[in-house]
């Protein structure tokens, strides 16, 4: 049976963040699924399981590749504990599964200092692109289009989803795994990802390239599926 592809986005933005590359995917003849994880941000806890629920009911049952993006990656490994058969992961510019732990817990100090200080009395923070403000998100996205149909689909962001510890996942990884890294600033997921023995592909690119350079994104992928014999 062939694996699906699954094009997971970062909980802290929407679905439209793969809507090109699952394009460009499934023009070349993959299956390509992309989980829409928004609603489970305003469900409340436990976020990181629901959230590996959703990933795992769009395996529809098949085989899966579990690609994700940004702070997607820490929830691939517990999706992986609950889909039958997973052919291989991806992360792209992504965190690393850290299971028994945080997002606060693995984050740099001074940003998880900064959410703290960002959230309301209620504990909500503003939409990710908030965080950055319009000049860094216009040079990140420079079509004004494309920008807000991003910005549309982030949601408020809860701080117990950041400080959730997320499930142990003995077996994690249970699967061939590779990294691709966009933007410096994860080059330390990289080299953790060359330390584990993946394959690494580096492009002198920024975190929000599949928006801006799907085709790009979408080799890549393709390339290190290669490499793995995942598809």
């Amino acid at each position: 049976m062939a694996a699906r592809v699954l094009l997971v986005h970062s909980p802290l933005v929407g679905a439209a963040t793969w809507e090109l590359v699952a394009a460009d995917l499934a023009g070349r003849g993959c299956d390509v699924g992309v989980p829409d994880l928004t609603g489970t941000v305003a469900a409340g806890p436990p976020y990181c399981s629901r959230q590996a629920a959703v990933i795992a009911r769009s395996a529809a049952g098949q085989p899966a590749i579990l690609i994700g993006h940004s702070g997607a990656g820490p929830l691939l490994a517990a999706a992986g504990a609950i889909i039958d058969q997973v052919r291989g992961y991806v992360f792209v510019d992504a965190g690393l599964p850290a299971p028994g732990q945080s997002w606060m817990e693995t984050a740099p100090a001074e940003l998880a200092a900064q959410l703290r200080d960002m959230a309301d009395d209620q504990g909500w923070l503003p939409p990710w692109p908030q965080w950055w403000g319009d000049e860094i998100l216009a040079e990140l996205i420079p079509d004004p289009a494309a920008r807000r149909h991003f910005a549309a689909g982030c949601p408020r962001l809860p701080l117990g989803m950041f400080e959730e510890v997320h499930p142990p996942v003995p077996r994690w990884p249970d699967a061939p795994a590779a990294y691709l890294q966009l933007s410096e600033a994860y080059e330390d997921q990289a080299a953790a990802a060359r330390e584990l023995g993946w394959p690494v592909a580096e492009r002198a690119s920024h975190h929000l390239a599949p928006l801006t350079d799907p085709a790009m994104v979408a080799e890549s992928l393709r390339e290190l599926l290669g490499q793995q014999l995942l598809c």
